[in-house]
Parts: structure tokens; C-alpha cells; sequence
């Protein structure tokens, strides 16, 4: 029992470095606004999730934004940015990991990945007009948008590009799953 404790610490404070180190080489989708970054940090939490269960994922989600706030954000203080992510990346990986680890079958995780996609997408964007963009302004003394602004922003930007992130990486973890799948369900078999 201790060792797998231990081998479960280990592992997700690795992939947890692994995904902040993901989480630098972020990179703006053409056509959006410049400030919505693409990066593929998910994914390191997305396994943890799968072989260890939805609380080390989420572990991973917390690790890799608090690295990130401490060694990248902390000059402006406020962790606007890190908490959306963390809130986005936790909403998407808890459906792929609940469905995988219930059903262990390529199918469950795709239909865990569509729900993941759908669910954070859907969510940031009603937390987006409601908390997120009224924090930035509040807190980064950005100038106040109006209501129908922020709806724009939200229609026109912000849904669109988490739906396209959702996909994205929906489609590398898929392609790496089909080669790591025998692997995960071994571990898998151990952590349960």
C-alpha cells in the first residue's frame, strides 16, 4: 500500500512538471484574440486522471497552475489566468477520466473526451461573462467591457476557442492512447 502511494506521489508530481513545461510552450490560434492561448497541459493531467483516478488529475491541474503563477505570473499578483485554467482543464478531464476508468474501452474514452470538450466549454463560457472577464478588469485595471461586449467576446471568441482546444487535444490524447492503451490499462489495474 505504501508503495503505491508513493509511486502515485512520484508520478504526478512528474507529470505535473511535465504539463507546466507544456504549459510555456503555449501559442495563440489564428483568429482569435491574442490573450486566448493554445497549449497541450492537459494532457500530462488526462493521464493522471486515467490511471490514478479524477483527484490526481486535478492534483496535476493545481500543481502545474500554481508553478506557473509563482514562477511566471506572481510580478501582476493576481492569478486570474491560472484559476481559469485550472477550472477549465478540471472541467474537461473529469468526464474522460470517470467514463475510461469505469469502462477501460477506447469508446469510453471518446465519448469521455466529447463530454470533457462540451462540459468545459459550455462552463467557461457562462464563468467567462460572469466572473473571469469582470475579474480581469477589476483586478488587471483593465478597461470595463460592456455587457453586450463581453457577450460578443464570449460568442465570437471564447466558446469557439475552447471547443477548438477541447478537440485539439481530444485528438493527440486520442492518438497517443491507441499506443500507450495496453500500458494505462495495466496500470490501471494496479492503482484500483
Amino acid at each position: 500500500m505504501q508503495h503505491s502511494h508513493v509511486r502515485r506521489n512520484v508520478t504526478v508530481g512528474m507529470l505535473s512538471t511535465i504539463a507546466y513545461l507544456l504549459m510555456m510552450l503555449d501559442f495563440p490560434f489564428p483568429g482569435f484574440p491574442a490573450f486566448l492561448l493554445i497549449d497541450f497541459s492537459d494532457i500530462p493531467a488526462l493521464i493522471a486522471a486515467i490511471v490514478f483516478g479524477p483527484i490526481a488529475g486535478i492534483m496535476v491541474e493545481g500543481i502545474k497552475n500554481i508553478l506557473h503563477y509563482l514562477i511566471q505570473t506572481s510580478a501582476t499578483g493576481v492569478p486570474v489566468g491560472e484559476l481559469s485554467n485550472f477550472i477549465a482543464g478540471s472541467l474537461f478531464i473529469l468526464p474522460i477520466a470517470i467514463f475510461f476508468r469505469r469502462y477501460k474501452s477506447m469508446k469510453s474514452l471518446f465519448v469521455g473526451l466529447f463530454f470533457g470538450t462540451i462540459l468545459m466549454t459550455v462552463v467557461m463560457s457562462v464563468l467567462n461573462y460572469y466572473l473571469i472577464m469582470p475579474a480581469y478588469t477589476l483586478f488587471l485595471n483593465m478597461p470595463a467591457m460592456s455587457n453586450e461586449a463581453t457577450k460578443q467576446l464570449v460568442i465570437a471568441a471564447i466558446m469557439p476557442f475552447n471547443l477548438i482546444k477541447g478537440v485539439m487535444i481530444s485528438i493527440l490524447l486520442f492518438a497517443l492512447m491507441t499506443k500507450i492503451k495496453t500500458w494505462l490499462t495495466k496500470s490501471i489495474v494496479h492503482t484500483l
